[in-house]
């Protein structure tokens, strides 16, 4: 059965759309227009305009194309969104996000104080692992995809614990902590083992576990969410089988797999980064160090 029947509104989020585009615009009299307004002499870069796009874009395709209104018949789906969403949007809006704007937000006491607090790595790494774990664990999934208030305050606290999980990665903010070297890929290593539990228990079960994803009352009830309560009233539908051939069972190991193999390959990219960066600034170190040497041998010789 095609989606078209679910109408424009669940296949587009035109709402979503215009609040996007009125993010964007924000984003640029903040950094063009209203630029004087902040302190320091550093300006919006190309690059820093290209990547918040990105994440605009990126967070339109998972929220609000039809890959959203998939990922509630779909619980692969639903996970390809959280991988994209956690852990490719959060750092896209980190890096993109220029320091003037992050000193602002850093201005206000309670503010900084509550971001330096959830930024700490060990802190960071546990409430990105408690949210993103309690999240997927089937009872609570089951219950706020069933409530919009439920579902909206979930996803934005997990996000925001994901921005704090990057934050010690992604951050060049002057005065403000950063991991270097090794103490980045350690972090990124143990951000991925605190993970493979929940998505195992996902990928290894032998049954479905979710009930908005296999029964077919709280399906359409979670369906709601995303579906015009007009719209759905006029249809006749029972079930995501109706949407796809695949074995509830086989999708909900599939939504594991697809999470964790994002994770990995999204990790080895960061760690690859990071390692080359690293490996650049000690040669550069090292170099500065024996032109420093020679410049002391010269002086010495010539005093000589």
């Amino acid at each position: 059965m095609s989606l078209s029947i679910f109408g424009f509104r669940a296949l587009w989020s035109p709402y979503f759309f215009l609040f996007l585009v009125l993010v964007t615009v924000l984003y640029f009299l903040l950094t063009k227009k209203w630029r004087s307004r902040f302190e320091g002499n550093e300006s919006v870069t190309k690059r820093q305009i290209t990547i918040f796009l990105s994440a605009i874009v990126l967070l339109y395709i998972v929220k609000g194309s039809p890959m959203d209104l998939m990922g509630h018949i779909l619980f692969s789906v639903h996970m390809a969104q959280m991988a994209l969403l956690l852990l490719v949007i959060a750092p896209l809006f980190i890096i993109g996000i220029p320091n003037f704007l992050w000193k602002k937000v850093f201005s206000y006491p309670i503010i900084a104080a509550v971001i330096r607090f959830f930024t700490k790595p060990v802190i960071s790494l546990i409430a990105f692992t408690i949210m993103f774990s309690l999240n997927h664990y089937p009872l609570v999934l089951d219950t706020i995809k069933l409530s919009l208030p439920l579902h909206t305050a979930f996803t934005l606290t997990l996000f925001l614990s994901a921005l704090f999980l990057w934050w010690p990665i992604f951050n060049t903010l002057p005065g403000e902590p950063q991991l270097h070297g090794l103490k980045k890929i350690g972090y990124v290593i143990l951000s991925a083992i605190l993970l493979t539990p929940a998505c195992s228990l996902i990928i290894f079960a032998d049954v479905p576990v979710y009930e908005t994803y296999s029964s077919g009352e709280a399906w359409l009830k979670a369906m709601a969410l995303c579906v015009p309560a007009g719209t759905l009233s006029g249809l006749t539908i029972s079930g995501p089988e109706l949407f796809t051939s695949m074995p509830t069972l086989y999708d909900q190991q599939l939504g594991g797999i697809i999470m964790k193999v994002i994770q990995e390959l999204l990790y080895v990219f960061i760690i690859g980064k990071i390692f080359i960066t690293w490996y650049r600034d000690e040669q550069e170190n090292a170099d500065e160090i024996t032109r420093q040497d020679l410049i002391n041998r010269k002086k010495l010789s010539v005093h000589g």
